[in-house]
């Protein structure tokens, strides 16, 4: 009776560690000039990449990537955020900031549309591959060329054609959107709370023509 109940327990226990082990990231953005926020979720490669989703699961939880910005941005193809130097007014050094370390390169997995990846120094500097701490990007469409050269350690679930649009915001001489498009809140939860992806919008009906536009 008592291994019975032992084996239970047991199974009860790995249930629920296979329940938060499937955590997901919802991830709120907001333009300054857009009304309402736009939202993302991503999914995690947990066993290809350990050491890189703990470490994100890690900044979210310490509220690290709230009020960072997408710094940047090329149209169709990748957007990139993460960087606490995007907090300050002066762009001057955007791009190489991060949380004082660097991450171990887990590169196991291809660069998909939606991939998400962590971002890194050059080979010249980081033949080892280091991660960046902090900085990711999303691709908007598969990204071959970067394929066993950098960590991917998670996959957008439904949100993509959000960043996709705000992909196509003006931007300056170094990719950077002039308008700031920041992160309000990135939430680390069970899978089965995600709520569903928004429903797309609905075009409304196309203008009439006066009746005399047609003759």
């Amino acid at each position: 009776m008592k291994k019975l109940l032992l084996t239970a327990a047991a199974a009860l226990l790995a249930s629920l560690s296979a329940v938060h082990a499937d955590d997901v990231a919802l991830i709120t953005l907001r333009a300054s000039k857009d009304k309402t926020p736009q939202q993302f979720a991503i999914e995690f490669y947990e066993a290809e990449a350990p050491s890189t989703v703990g470490n994100f699961k890690k900044l979210a939880g310490k509220k690290f990537y709230n009020g960072l910005v997408i710094h940047r941005s090329f149209p169709h193809t990748l957007v990139q955020m993460g960087d606490p130097l995007t907090k300050r007014k002066d762009r001057t050094n955007v791009g190489t900031g991060g949380p004082g370390y660097t991450t171990v390169a887990e590169i196991r997995r291809k660069h998909t549309k939606g991939a998400v990846a962590a971002a890194r120094l050059p080979d010249k500097i980081n033949p080892s591959r280091h991660s960046n701490g902090s900085q990711f990007y999303v691709c908007l469409s598969p990204q071959p060329t970067y394929d066993g050269k950098y960590t991917v350690f998670g996959n957008v679930i439904w949100g993509l054609d959000t960043l996709d649009a705000l992909s196509m915001k003006p931007v300056d001489s170094n990719d950077y959107p002039i308008e700031r498009i920041v992160i309000k809140s990135v939430k680390i939860m069970p899978r089965e709370k995600l709520p569903p992806a928004p429903a797309p919008a609905v075009p409304g009906p196309s203008p009439k023509k006066p009746w005399w536009k047609f003759f």
